[in-house]
């Protein structure tokens, strides 16, 4: 018990110590940089207002959700707490501006995290039909994953293609140096992810996990997982000169040792210094590298960061 105590004393020690040194650094730097004071006007068609005859998809930032169908995970003030990484419904996040979902399931097609289950991704997929009717140039990327420890469900490229195949953009290298007018009047970038099933090949109208690349770094250390990013990121190409999607994910994630294991207080330690990231690049020549930024509870402020650099790109400011 002694033992146990010392080290939750410690490990409480390391968050106050990391939490520190991000506010320290956030005072030093701030969190100015080419677009920060971009503000679009219309969030649900950010996309139309930057102009989609100028916006290379290699350019843009794409401001995406991580663990984006869990707003209804579990069983609310029980389990949801534990696995709950966003509170917006699929629709109301592409509507604030999200470009980019992050959905698992399992077999049955269900939406899960981990053990934990929600709605069919049946809910998911009325929600971006729905999105796409209201809106004319906005594109997305929707990566679906078969969930660790589950079996792939069965004939679910069929399903996707049923459901989506009007919208889906095929596998093409050639996508990433076209601009979102050439792209339309396709709309959906869908990556599928099985553990067991073969993978999408060329030509096809999904997308493999060659194409939507990240280093997870699991760690509820925030200023650990502020310089792990930026390292990863900084020995990637720059986004001109890759042809595959890399992921940044601005959140922390709950640990067993610690005795806060609930997902909004531990990734909170993170989620307002998503600038101040963006900042960092840029200080660290790496702002040239940075293509997808994810999130846990997705705000305004964050894709107007994302929305302003891209809109940067876009005038040849950076």
């Amino acid at each position: 018990m002694g033992s146990m105590l010392s080290k939750q004393k410690q490990r409480r020690r390391e968050i106050k110590t990391e939490k520190k040194t991000l506010c320290a650094l956030y005072e030093s730097c701030g969190e100015t940089y080419p677009g920060s004071d971009y503000r679009p006007a219309d969030r649900k068609n950010w996309m139309a207002g930057l102009g989609p005859e100028k916006l290379h998809v290699n350019k843009i930032v794409w401001p995406g959700t991580h663990d984006s169908a869990t707003n209804k995970i579990g069983i609310r003030f029980i389990t949801r707490p534990f696995a709950q990484c966003q509170s917006l419904s699929i629709y109301q996040q592409l509507v604030k501006g999200t470009r980019l979902l992050d959905i698992r399931v399992n077999e049955n097609r269900l939406v899960c995290h981990g053990i934990l289950t929600t709605y069919s991704v049946d809910v998911v997929i009325n929600d971006v039909k729905k999105f796409l009717s209201e809106t004319e140039s906005e594109v997305i990327i929707l990566e679906i994953r078969t969930e660790f420890g589950h079996e792939d469900p069965a004939d679910f490229e069929k399903y996707l293609e049923d459901n989506l195949g009007e919208f889906l953009i095929h596998q093409d290298d050639h996508v990433f140096e076209k601009t979102i007018a050439e792209l339309l009047p396709k709309r959906i970038i869908c990556v599928w992810k099985p553990n067991k099933a073969p993978r999408p090949k060329a030509g096809s109208p999904f997308w493999n996990a060659t194409h939507l690349k990240d280093n997870w770094i699991d760690t509820d250390l925030p200023s650990t997982k502020f310089d792990s990013n930026l390292k990863h990121l900084s020995e990637q190409q720059p986004v001109t000169s890759r042809k595959f999607f890399y992921r940044v994910e601005n959140t922390v994630t709950p640990q067993p040792d610690n005795p806060i294991v609930c997902v909004k207080p531990v990734t909170r330690r993170i989620h307002g210094y998503a600038r101040l990231f963006i900042t960092q690049c840029f200080a660290k020549g790496c702002a040239d590298r940075l293509q997808v930024f994810s999130t846990d509870f997705i705000d305004d402020d964050f894709v107007d960061a994302c929305v302003g650099l891209t809109q940067a790109r876009v005038e040849g400011k950076c």
